[in-house]
């Protein structure tokens, strides 16, 4: 039986689809199958093994017990669209409308799958940094529209400039960036952000913002792009609570932007989840009201813990590039013999029982061909688990 459809033309989008048509599970599926199935570490895929804190989870058990179990209003209870905007202004300076320019969705995930739905005609190209989280595939082709990507080349991880100018034309209908960039940890600069929004205004495109790593970034200011001069009116930010708050299971996400945006994307939202995560919601209100020096804070956790698997990474032979922000570092095999990073990440489990993701998966042929033995691993574990990973890493060498 021919199965018709628009899936075939979103498996590839993420380049999932194998040239005999069958679909393959993402590399995170395979990888995280292959950690339960040996019992190596999970550095691999980017979910924190501890939970949050505790004024966040009581603030969901006491919505439960407080009954607020059924349907939400469809923008989002008032309450986290009103801390939404209170962020924005403590942490942005950025005036937002609570009851017109935020929408919460079911994750980052579900916002930037309704954005791009809401705004794509078919033919419209989408402009994206390569490597790009594998969403942002499925979702342009699901949409009918065509992938655009400017490389972002390593060690360091920054675009060139004029490329970036060659690639935005009038037939870009949106630019989407990734800042904290997920999966380099690179920390997109005042000059990268400042030219998008120029290139977005001479072409009229709309930007689109993955910002779910927003406050962990080591250093490098992360700029909101909405905060620059002429971006605003053009804008959807889009941001989560999952990884602000150890809360990557709750998917309670959310955008900011004008009202005609707004009202677009959610004409799409409401037949995708309608509504979700009622006791979440004013969980993730509570989280955004938390006092500055968590946010500080988490980075700071976040910071060291980079530091001791990067530190583990490099004592086991591999080249460590820098990484500035997100959950990730990522890292090159090849001094330790290993030019081709897929093959080492099916292996490393035997090898060291640990478990990362080859970069590879974020990127398309021509990239990933460029980058084969390059390798990103999670540090958002604890402690005592990235310890015993560098310990085990090490192992590769010495055996």
């Amino acid at each position: 039986m021919t199965i018709p459809g628009a899936w075939r033309r979103t498996a590839a989008g993420a380049g999932l689809l194998g040239a005999d048509g069958t679909v393959r599970p993402t590399i995170f599926a395979e990888m995280s199958a292959l950690a339960t199935r040996t019992g190596a570490i999970n550095v691999g895929q980017g979910f924190p093994d501890e939970d949050g804190p505790a004024e966040v989870l009581e603030a969901a058990v006491a919505a439960i017990r407080g009954g607020e179990n059924q349907y939400p209003p469809g923008l989002g209870i008032p309450d986290l669209r009103l801390a939404v905007a209170e962020h924005q202004r403590r942490f942005y300076r950025l005036e937002v409308d609570p009851d017109r320019e935020v929408l919460v969705t079911a994750g980052a995930t579900e916002a930037i799958a309704a954005t791009l739905l809401a705004l794509l005609e078919p033919g419209d190209e989408v402009v994206t940094f390569e490597p790009y989280y594998d969403e942002y595939g499925a979702v342009i082709a699901l949409a009918g529209g065509v992938h655009r990507t400017v490389p972002l080349e390593p060690p360091v991880f920054r675009p060139d400039l004029d490329r970036l100018r060659d690639t935005v034309t009038d037939r870009t209908r949106i630019i989407l960036i990734n800042t904290p960039h997920n999966p380099t940890g690179a920390v997109l600069d005042r000059e990268t952000l400042e030219l998008v929004v120029e290139l977005a205004d001479r072409h009229d495109a709309v930007i689109v913002t993955d910002s779910v790593y927003e406050h962990l970034s080591f250093g490098p200011e992360h700029i909101p792009i909405e905060s620059l001069p002429g971006a605003r009116e053009r804008t959807v930010a889009i941001s989560s609570g999952g990884k602000t708050f150890s809360t990557t299971g709750w998917k309670v996400g959310w955008l900011t932007a004008p009202p005609a945006l707004v009202t677009a994307v959610l004409a799409v939202k409401q037949f995708l989840t309608y509504v979700n995560g009622a006791p979440f919601q004013p969980a993730i209100a509570a989280g955004l009201r938390l006092p500055d020096a968590y946010f500080t804070g988490i980075a700071e956790t976040l910071a060291h813990k980079r530091d001791v698997l990067s530190a583990g990474l490099r004592s086991a032979g591999f080249g460590v590039f820098p990484s500035d922000g997100t959950y990730f570092v990522v890292a090159d095999a090849a001094p330790l013999g290993y030019p081709d990073a897929v093959e080492l990440c099916r292996a490393l489990p035997q090898l060291a029982g640990v478990v990362a993701v080859p970069l590879g998966a974020f990127s398309r042929a021509d990239y990933a061909a460029r980058t084969a033995s390059l390798v990103r691993f999670a540090f958002c574990k604890r402690l005592e688990v990235l310890e015993e990973a560098a310990r085990r890493l090490a192992a590769i060498t010495a055996g």
